[in-house]
């Protein structure tokens, strides 16, 4: 059986300070000034504090989607290409559209624009920017999207944007974003943001360093997202193992003797096991359907959607309601130790109730299933055995990666493995104890993913506000 520490390779290395991702040793300056602007305190003596209208013009885009027989094509960079990208390319994948001679003129994108998202749903998720690092003669800015295009005698489009990727910097747009159920920033809004500004020399040195701690950190960040995608592979190959009776988990060897389960995704299976249809051991219920016209609150209870439903854990924090009448609660309602299993989506997908409620009903996205002898079945081990399945593709039709919807009928008709009482209960509890194991190495894998997104965003802040001196550092490794 495997273990937590059976990974290998690269992504199982990973720095154990800051210092070492970035091999910095940086100081303050030597002579601070006030800066005059209350939430940025002190700066470096020797640097500017200036308005961004000051230091670059703004364009704001009124390109629509639209495709017109009398206009110029254009490929059109749009809200979703700037908040979900640092830079922005004219290789990339964007939007055709049509556009005046006079648009392609105001709004074509050059390189070291800055381009920043000026509407959102929330107010702290508003002037997001990216960076043009290589323009192309069709590429424009959409709708959106405010274009600031800095003067490059004051102020280098790099710069800018690890500006405006600090927190403190970007907080001058949460604070300036106007709305109730959309936010957006006007263009007086904009060009009053406050920049910290050093000489030109020393905005190259400082992007210069934060590139180079940028992409250590992401390699580093990268190198543990692949340990926890193999810590994941091995939780899946555990559950596996155990609920196919590859392995006896009371022994750690392979069962006595085998014989064929007639199911692809179980082969062989040991000889003592049964091998049968869900409908035998199990009853099944699709949950209730949704009628928004009958909802009276007479008889109005929380109910479960699929989405509530993941692996191993269910949501009850603000749930939807539903009217069941009081004939209905048998059939609509939970008890302690159902397995819900959800129809759509990611079918198969399913996690134990434990009564977190004292009346809850589920949506026919979901199915209920409760064993037929009490004592005769574990539902917790059917939970690991349809984790199996899931993940073994066993409810795919025709192979294809995903199916759309598993039915009652295909549910109840799909055969599995079940042990002797006794051993449902023995395959559980190593279960339980193996993969918490696991999901605590996760755990602290992920925790360490955030650390490193921390010590990112505090570095940039320092370093673009002049908390910290990068020149010496830059000087020392390129020396």
């Amino acid at each position: 059986m495997a273990s937590v520490n059976d990974c290998r390779g690269d992504a199982c290395v990973a720095p154990t300070t800051v210092n070492e991702m970035t091999a910095s040793d940086l100081r303050p300056y030597l002579a601070y000034k006030s800066s005059g602007v209350e939430w940025l305190g002190d700066v470096p003596a020797h640097w500017e504090v200036r308005r961004l209208r000051n230091v670059a013009d703004m364009r704001v885009s009124n390109v629509d989607k639209h495709v017109k027989g009398d206009e110029i094509p254009v490929r059109l960079c749009n809200y979703v290409d700037v908040y979900k990208n640092d830079s922005i390319n004219g290789r990339m994948n964007f939007m055709r559209a049509t556009a005046t001679h006079e648009e392609i003129e105001r709004f074509r994108l050059e390189k070291d624009d800055v381009l920043i998202t000026k509407d959102s749903e929330t107010w702290d998720d508003i002037g997001v920017p990216a960076l043009v690092t290589e323009p192309a003669s069709d590429l424009i800015s959409g709708y959106h999207l405010a274009l600031l295009r800095p003067r490059p005698d004051k102020l280098a489009g790099a710069y800018l944007l690890r500006a405006l990727q600090s927190k403190g910097l970007a907080y001058q747009f949460h604070i300036e974003a106007k709305g109730v159920t959309r936010y957006g920033l006007s263009h007086a809004g904009i060009k009053s943001v406050w920049l910290p500004l050093p000489p030109l020399p020393e905005q190259t040195a400082i992007v210069r360093f934060l590139d180079h701690a940028d992409r250590r950190i992401r390699r580093y960040i990268r190198a543990k997202q692949k340990l926890i995608a193999l810590l994941e592979e091995q939780k899946q190959a555990i559950i596996h193992q155990a609920v196919t009776g590859q392995i006896d988990v009371r022994t750690g060897q392979p069962y006595p003797a085998y014989k064929p389960s007639g199911v692809e995704w179980l082969s062989d299976v040991p000889a003592d096991w049964a091998v049968a249809a869900l409908r035998h051991r199990y009853s099944q219920c699709l949950g209730k359907m949704l009628d928004a016209k009958r909802i009276t609150g007479n008889h109005s209870l929380p109910y479960l959607r699929n989405v509530d439903v993941q692996w191993d854990q269910i949501n009850v924090e603000d749930l939807p309601t539903m009217d069941i009448a009081p004939d209905e609660y048998d059939r609509y309602t939970l008890l302690k130790g159902d397995l819900l299993v959800c129809e759509g989506g990611e079918v198969g997908r399913c996690a134990l109730w434990s009564g977190e409620l004292t009346r809850c009903g589920f949506q026919k996205a979901l199915h209920r299933l409760r064993p037929r002898n009490m004592g005769q079945d574990v539902p917790r081990f059917m939970h690991y055995v349809l984790r199996a399945a899931a993940k073994g593709d066993a409810f795919n039709d025709g192979h294809q990666s995903t199916i759309a919807h598993l039915t009652g009928d295909k549910l109840r008709a799909h055969r599995f493995p079940f042990p002797p009482p006794a051993e449902q209960e023995a395959l559980v509890t190593f279960l339980d104890t193996a993969l918490k194991q696991v999901d605590r190495a996760i755990s602290d894998v992920g925790h360490e993913i955030e650390l490193l997104q921390e010590y990112r965003t505090r570095l940039t802040a320092d370093v673009v506000t002049g908390r910290l001196d990068v020149r010496e550092e830059n000087a020392r490794r390129e020396s």
